[in-house]
C-alpha cells in the first residue's frame, strides 16, 4: 500500500528532527567542555583566570565571527553539509588542544574551534525553519533547545569524568571521536528541505499542491538575506539581548565548576556534576518557554522570554546571597538559575530567527542574533576572570545579574509585537 503525502512528511520530520536534535547536542560536547578544564589548566601550567578568560575570549570572538558569515552561508548551502563539516572539524580542534601547553597556541586553537563551531546553530535554524511550518515553531524550538542543554549536561559530565582519569587533556579527547560519529551520522540522516526529497514546499503544503519531482531549496540571495536581517527593528532588539543575556549564560557555565572547585571545596568531578544540572535543569524552561509563546501568548515570544529572564536575575541575587549556605541549597539555585537562563535563551536563538527572518532569511537572522550574543559571551569570557582575579567573586556575579536585567528590559520592548502573517519567502 503507497504511503500518503502526509505520513511521508511525518516521517521526514521526525527524522529530520531527531538527527538535528543529536548532531546539534555534539557540538556542545566539543565546547562547554573548557570550564571544567580550566582549573585543572590552572593548576598544572600556572594560568591566571584572567589568561584563561583570553582562551574563552577568543572562541566567542571567533564564534561571533562565524556566525555572521555562516548565518549567511546557511541560507545558501543548507545545513546538510555545513553541519558536518563544523562538527568534523571541531573534532580536529578538540584533538589539538588536548596536545597543546603553549598560552598562544592555545588561543588560536580554541579560536579556531570557536569558528567552526559556529557552522553547527544558523545551517539547524535554517533546516527547522524549511521542515516545519511557524504554527509548530515554537514547540519544535523548545525541542531543539534542549539538545544543547543535555548536550552541554552530557558534556560537563563527560569531562569531570574525563578529568578524574586522564587529566585535563583527556576532556578534549574523547569529544574528539564523538565529534566525528555525529558528523557523519548527520550527513548520512539529513536533508535540507521537503523539496530535496520530493515533498511539497512549506508553501505549497499551504497551498495543497502535490510535488511531482525532487529540486533544490532556492536561495534568494545574500542582498536578500542582508536587507531581511539588516532593517528588521525586531531582529536587533532580540540580538541585543541576546548580548547580554550571554553575558550571565556563559558567566556561569564557564566559571561555576572554577568557583565550586576553589571556594566550596568540590571536586573537579563532584564541579562539573552541579554544573551540568544547570541545562539539565534548562531542558524543562526551553519546553515550558516553547508552550508558553505558543499556546498562552499567541506565537508571541518576548513576553515569556522577558518574564522568565526577571526570574533568572532574581535567582542570581539568591545564588549571592545564599553563599555558604548548606549544598542542597546552592544546587536548588543553580537549577532554577538553568531553568530560567535556558527558556528565553531557546526563544531568543530559534524562534525568534524563524519568526522575524522568514524560512528563507531564517539562518541570516539566526546567525546576526547569536553572532552579536557571542559577542556578550566574549565579553564576560575576559572580564570574569579580570574580576574574579582582582575584587572576588562577587563583583563577577553582580555583572552576570545586570546582563539578566537588561536582556529582560530589551525584550519587553516587543511584548505586543508579533510577525504580520505572510508568505514563509
Amino acid at each position: 500500500m503507497q504511503e500518503s503525502t502526509e505520513q511521508i512528511q511525518r516521517y521526514w520530520r521526525k527524522r529530520i528532527l531527531i538527527s538535528l536534535w543529536i548532531s546539534y547536542a555534539m557540538f556542545y560536547v566539543g565546547r562547554v567542555n573548557m570550564g571544567v578544564a580550566i582549573p585543572l589548566i590552572q593548576d598544572d601550567l600556572g594560568y591566571t583566570k584572567t589568561t584563561m578568560g583570553w582562551v574563552l575570549t577568543a572562541f566567542f570572538a571567533a564564534y561571533a565571527f562565524g556566525q555572521f558569515v555562516n548565518g549567511q552561508l546557511g541560507d545558501k548551502l543548507g545545513g546538510r553539509v555545513m553541519i558536518a563539516a563544523g562538527l568534523i572539524l571541531s573534532a580536529v580542534f578538540n584533538l589539538l588542544f588536548g596536545f597543546s601547553s603553549i598560552f598562544t597556541a592555545m588561543v588560536v586553537i580554541w579560536a579556531l574551534n570557536g569558528y567552526v563551531q559556529s557552522m553547527g546553530w544558523s545551517p539547524s535554524v535554517k533546516t527547522v525553519a524549511n521542515w516545519f511550518p511557524r504554527r509548530l515553531r515554537g514547540r519544535i524550538s523548545g525541542i531543539m533547545g534542549t539538545s544543547y542543554q543535555i548536550g552541554a549536561a552530557v558534556s560537563i559530565l563527560l569531562a569531570g569524568l574525563m578529568a578524574t582519569n586522564f587529566g585535563w587533556q583527556g576532556v578534549f579527547w574523547l569529544p574528539a571521536i564523538l565529534l566525528v560519529i555525529a558528523g557523519v551520522h548527520w550527513y548520512l540522516r539529513g536533508r535540507n528541505a521537503p523539496e530535496v526529497v520530493g515533498l511539497p514546499s512549506l508553501e505549497e503544503e499551504e497551498q495543497c499542491i502535490e510535488r511531482e519531482e525532487a529540486c533544490e531549496d532556492h536561495h534568494l540571495g545574500f542582498s536578500y538575506t542582508l536587507r531581511t536581517v539588516l532593517t528588521s527593528r525586531p531582529i536587533w532588539i532580540v540580538a541585543f539581548g541576546l548580548f547580554f543575556l550571554n553575558i550571565i549564560r556563559y558567566g556561569f557555565m564557564d566559571w561555576a565548576p572554577s568557583y565550586l572547585f576553589e571556594e566550596e571545596g568540590a571536586t573537579i568531578s563532584t564541579a562539573a556534576f552541579k554544573t551540568g544540572l544547570m541545562p539539565l535543569a534548562g531542558v524543562a524552561g526551553a519546553i515550558i518557554t516553547g508552550w508558553l509563546s505558543d499556546r498562552v501568548f499567541k506565537e508571541r515570544r518576548a513576553p515569556a522570554a522577558a518574564i522568565m529572564l526577571l526570574f533568572l536575575a532574581f535567582f542570581t541575587w539568591v545564588f549571592i546571597q545564599t553563599t555558604g549556605a548548606h549544598w542542597a541549597v546552592g544546587l536548588l539555585v543553580l537549577m532554577a538559575i538553568g531553568f530560567f537562563t535556558y527558556g528565553p535563551h531557546v526563544a531568543m536563538v530559534a524562534a525568534c530567527p524563524m519568526d522575524f527572518g522568514t524560512r528563507k532569511a531564517a539562518a541570516s537572522a539566526a546567525g546576526f542574533i547569536d553572532g552579536v550574543g557571542y559577542i556578550g559571551a566574549a565579553v564576560t569570557g575576559v572580564v570574569s576572570g579580570y574580576l574574579v582575579d582582582n575584587y572576588g567573586w562577587n563583583t563577577a556575579f553582580y555583572m552576570w545579574l545586570g546582563g539578566a536585567l537588561a536582556a529582560a528590559a530589551l525584550m519587553l520592548l516587543l511584548w505586543n509585537y508579533r510577525p504580520k502573517p505572510r508568505e514563509y519567502h
